[in-house]
């Protein structure tokens, strides 16, 4: 792996550590996906997440049916119209989960050095003796020695909550473990995760099809979190799985690698997905925990090269309950951004957090005051020096663009784009000013109907570090002339002085296609 300098801007001047943090439209570059649930379903609660900086809505499946999400989402929608703020969806699938089904919900104890049971039989009741749970095949998976960990939530390192168990026997279906740490199990679902070993369930279950085919087809869903993707066939599958749905042929599928075997076949899965979520909390299961920092740091160098979000998991676990995260965490954000990771994902945090606005607003803060010294220079020559020459037509315009932005000072780079992938490829490049994406809808017909498409690619570039959308009117179609691109453009210089970030005599750089040529020019705002 290439050496990581810390990408750091030598020296850091102590006094602008005690500047105060300027508030501004865009509260950080990097992206929050904020997962709704039972904190975090009014419309109040959503509105205070949309205006703290969350840009994309997680909908969990693993617990939940979907009248609850579809509530859940409707709320959202409410919430987007009266902050103005746009909002990507996510469906998260439940995937090769096992899982302990505790039908009474009773809380069940464990003490330490006590054993208890897991078995197939789902038609038992849970106790302290017995755990039945939704995989036939564990028996089979596991030998004596082996590890299990048991939670509501997974294993958090909290050992009240969750469970470590190794394994005694094998006998018939059934395995007897013995309990390593007294916890108390609370709720209907426990994950179970068994450590690097290969578990026989599909990706995309039964259960996981139906929620796409019904509830993400009605909600026209951006995104599609893939749990538990192990092999680049996973994303292939699902992909072919989508295209046969419509509108979800345009969903992107990002992969979610929670486990050694995903690690195993990253690069393949990166080459098939559209972008990449690390599932911190289970990897930190399946891998020592001194091998993760070294993981995340170079999954992450990876997707930037590609220029695919990365999206990293389980940041702030402590402000689940506190309004201050430790000083750990706030750390860790800041690496994350400093690794180059594109998008922060809160789940227990927002989901059943006491605090969801709160988290997400200081999560924010912290992400702005990384970016402050990521090292754009560096981070500029890897990537061409990753790309290599001859350069396509399109990267060598999206560096280019952002060259020149950093050479002028620009305040902002805007990027017509029908596709959205002319303004990923500029974002690619880790621009220290933002990035407005205009997205010129396409008008596309199947000969009963006209429509215009583009909504999808603008609510999918909310995602990506640095890329702020806005749709144009549908009343100058892509292939307009270039006054109509001038007025487009007027509208986007005027979105961006209302929201602060260009001032007069600012100079911002525009990158767009006339005809068959794609050009980037500097504009010096005169009043």
């Amino acid at each position: 792996m290439h050496s990581n300098h810390l990408l750091l801007e030598e020296p850091i001047r102590m006094a602008s550590i005690l500047e105060p943090s300027k508030a501004s439209f865009f509260p950080a570059m990097t992206k929050i996906v904020g997962t709704l649930g039972p904190r975090s379903r009014s419309v109040e609660v959503i509105s205070g997440c949309l205006k703290a900086g969350m840009s994309v809505a997680r909908f969990d499946f693993s617990w939940g049916d979907s009248e609850y999400h579809q509530e859940t989402l409707d709320n959202l929608r409410t919430a987007i119209k009266s902050t103005k703020k746009l909002c990507a969806v996510m469906l998260d699938t439940v995937g090769a989960e096992m899982q302990v089904v505790n039908k009474s919900e009773k809380a069940i104890s464990l003490q330490q050095d006590d054993h208890v049971v897991l078995t197939p039989d789902k038609g038992q009741e849970a106790s302290s003796q017995l755990l039945p749970i939704n995989f036939d095949g564990l028996a089979k998976a596991v030998k004596k020695g082996d590890t299990i960990f048991l939670g509501q939530y997974l294993f958090t390192g909290s050992e009240t909550t969750s469970v470590w168990l190794e394994v005694d026997k094998v006998d018939g279906d059934d395995v007897d473990c013995k309990i390593k740490n007294s916890a108390t199990l609370a709720g209907a679902l426990f994950t179970l995760h068994a450590s690097q070993i290969h578990i026989d369930l599909p990706t995309l279950t039964e259960k996981d099809k139906e929620n796409i085919s019904t509830w993400g087809v009605a909600n026209k869903i951006d995104f599609l979190s893939l749990s538990y993707t192990r092999h680049a066939q996973d994303v292939r599958e699902a992909r072919e799985y989508l295209s046969k749905l419509g509108d979800l042929s345009q969903t992107q599928i990002f992969a979610k690698i929670e486990n050694v075997e995903g690690l195993t076949h990253f690069d393949e899965i990166l080459q098939e997905a559209d972008g990449i979520i690390l599932s911190r909390g289970n990897l930190g299961i399946d891998l020592p925990p001194e091998k993760v920092f070294l993981f995340q740091k170079a999954a992450l160098y990876k997707c930037n090269m590609a220029g695919k979000p990365a999206v990293l998991t389980r940041v702030v676990d402590s402000m689940t309950d506190n309004l201050r995260p430790t000083r750990a965490e706030a750390t860790d954000v800041a690496n994350a951004v400093l690794d180059g990771s594109d998008a922060i994902l809160l789940g227990a945090e927002t989901l059943r957090g006491l605090y969801p606005v709160e988290t997400i607003s200081i999560v924010g803060k912290i992400c702005a005051e990384a970016e402050k010294v990521f090292n754009q220079d560096l981070y500029f020559k890897k990537t061409v020096k990753y790309v290599g020459e001859p350069m396509s037509h399109l990267e060598s315009i999206a560096s280019s663009a952002v060259r020149a932005a950093i050479k002028v000072k620009a305040s902002v780079i805007i990027c017509f784009t029908s596709s959205g992938r002319a303004a990923r490829l500029i974002a690619k490049y880790r621009p220290t000013m933002p990035v407005l994406s205009v997205v010129i809808p396409r008008l596309k017909t199947n000969q009963l109907r006209w429509s215009f498409s583009g909504a999808f690619e603008a609510r999918q570039s909310l995602i990506v570090r640095g890329l702020f959308p806005m749709l144009a009117d549908p009343r100058h179609p892509a292939e307009s002339t270039s006054a109509t691109n001038e007025s487009v453009l007027k509208v986007a210089l005027d979105h961006g002085k209302a929201s602060g970030v260009i001032k007069s005599h600012d100079r911002v750089v525009v990158c767009q296609k006339v005809g068959d040529a794609s050009v980037v020019k500097i504009i010096e705002l005169e009043d």
